[in-house]
Formats: structure tokens, sequence, C-alpha cells
């Protein structure tokens, strides 16, 4: 299954997953760790253990440096 993750305010990536990925899953080839983001479906957020069912999700950076 291909994911669009769209990060909010930055790029977009195309991810391929498997049957039994999980949000989580979805952050392993971006640079953030799953205590920096936050993902969300739909506009709402979702757990990182909870199996992938959607085909797009956007990422949402909790903390920024600056």
């Amino acid at each position: 299954m291909r994911v669009t993750v769209a990060v909010a305010g930055e790029d977009t990536h195309e991810v391929e997953i498997g049957a039994d990925a999980t949000y989580g899953d979805l952050l392993d080839p971006l640079p953030y760790g799953a205590h920096e983001v936050s993902v969300l479906v739909d506009g709402r957020p979702v757990p990182e253990d909870a199996p992938v069912e959607a085909e797009r999700v956007e990422v949402l950076r909790l903390v920024k440096g600056g």
C-alpha cells in the first residue's frame, strides 16, 4: 500500500508500507520521531500504534526550533 504523507508546511512523501503497518511506521523514512509529531487523518490525531487505514495523512510537527 502506498500512503501520501504530507508534513505540514514542508514536503510531501510517498511511503510504501506493508499490510500490517501502523501510523508510527509512516514516520520511519522521515527525520522525525513519534514524540516530535502528531499524525492526523482527516484533521484528527490517530494513535501511532493504530493500523494504517488511510491513503493520505498529515504530519504536524509539535515543536519547531528557532
